[in-house]
């Protein structure tokens, strides 16, 4: 088997996290026992860019009991748990091409050695590894029947290509569905964010001032998570209906500019480029802490910090860059503006990735079967996997709901009754 991970002798630990991971996705498990007996994708090889993480793990192992042939590489240079990939290898015979903290060189080396594995089905985090087949296999399209997406900026990179006739086949956008982004970028990034920021930083969020760039759905649950610990949470945005939102959801609400002056913690979730910069360090206050959340370390203007720095103590903490800038102030940078809930901790409970994976599973089982009837364009999750996924997850939750009585649903389906 070819493949390429830290330390193989780090399985035993990465076996006992997937193991604890599975315990708490039901849904995902009860699609695998399926998936063992029909076989969706016999003969079919699939290569996945994602986080390697024990989550990610039982996705694969679940995607493997479908017959598929896989290949795995990771979506972020500091996402891998190298333990996970180590199982993942020994115990379940699942190549990986990923190691924490690898250089861009290794992590471009890693997804073109999935790329070589020669795929019909493609999984992204962040379309680095669509964008790579597009870029430099382009012959390679025509033997792919559909890819997976799973986040925003993937999402919007997906689109753009789609706009510009770039795009070679078709791509579902699983981030976009409800079982994905109500739940996963809520409630997921809210949790996983402040457990990484603490774990970096072990500061006591309880009368900081938070300010929270972004109010998507990541940007949402982050915000509600860091007030619920006491923080006082300021929220930065471009679009007027989401600062109305965080504004009537009880934020302060207000330009970067001005919250640069008065944050004590600064994280990023938007998606886009540049969002803290250069006008926005120079008026930080000493001992500012930022971070980002989003896929990529793009949202923060390293080299602005970097140019204004006289000093640069690397390590202070795990995860942890001193930037001390000229005029005495220190900035305290984590995981080098990598999304931090990933690198400095574990990423999404099981629990919320249960939903997201299943979705993803049962998107990838559609795919293969409908890609005949499928254009090279991105499309949404078919309502009726959804609807599925929710219906398991509150079973397993031990949760009942009402349904519609025929009276009800005729009502519905009717334009002449009124009043």
């Amino acid at each position: 088997m070819d493949y390429d991970i830290k330390d193989i002798n780090l399985s035993d630990e990465g076996k006992k996290r997937i193991e604890w991971a599975d315990n708490d996705m039901p849904v995902l498990k009860k699609i695998r026992e399926r998936f063992e007996i029909e076989k969706p994708f016999s003969g079919r090889n699939m290569s996945l860019c994602l986080h390697i993480t024990a989550e990610t793990a039982n996705l694969a192992q679940t995607l493997k009991a479908g017959g598929a042939d896989l290949v795995l590489c990771a979506s972020n240079p500091l996402s891998t748990q190298d333990d996970v990939s180590a199982s993942l290898v020994k115990d379940y015979q699942i190549p990986v091409h990923a190691i924490k903290g690898e250089d861009d060189k290794t992590y471009y080396k890693h997804i073109k050695s999935a790329i070589k594995h020669s795929p019909v089905v493609t999984m992204d985090d962040g379309a680095d590894l669509v964008s790579t087949i597009h870029s430099e296999h382009p012959e390679m399209a025509s033997q792919i029947l559909g890819g997976m997406e799973e986040t925003t900026t993937g999402v919007i990179r997906l689109r753009a290509m789609e706009k510009d006739g770039a795009l070679k086949f078709p791509v579902i956008a699983v981030n976009d569905a409800q079982t994905k982004y109500l739940f996963d970028n809520r409630y997921g990034t809210g949790q996983s964010t402040v457990d990484g920021i603490i774990r970096a930083t072990d500061i006591l969020l309880a009368g900081k001032t938070v300010v929270v760039a972004g109010y998507g759905w990541c940007g949402r649950g982050f915000a509600m998570r860091a007030r619920g610990m006491g923080a006082i949470v300021v929220v930065t945005e471009v679009n007027p209906i989401r600062a109305i939102e965080a504004a009537l959801d009880g934020f302060a609400v207000m330009p970067i500019s001005e919250a640069a002056k008065i944050g004590d913690l600064f994280c990023t979730l938007t998606g886009d480029i540049s969002v803290i910069r250069k006008e926005h360090f120079e008026v930080m206050k000493d001992g500012a802490i930022v971070c980002n959340s989003g896929h990529f370390n793009v949202e923060i203007k390293i080299d602005d910090l970097k140019e204004l720095s006289m000093e640069i103590n690397k390590n202070v903490r795990n995860f942890v860059d001193m930037y001390k800038m000229k005029d005495g102030r220190r900035i305290y940078l984590l995981s080098e503006g990598r999304l931090i809930n990933l690198s400095a901790a574990e990423g999404h409970p099981a629990s919320v990735m249960d939903m997201s994976f299943a979705t993803q599973a049962l998107v990838t089982e559609w795919v293969v079967k409908n890609n005949k009837k499928l254009e090279p364009k991105v499309y949404n999750v078919p309502i009726e996997i959804e609807k599925w996924v929710s219906e398991i997850k509150l079973e397993t939750m031990g949760i009942k709901i009402d349904k519609l009585t025929p009276e009800q649903k005729d009502y519905l389906s009717r334009w002449d009754m009124g009043t």
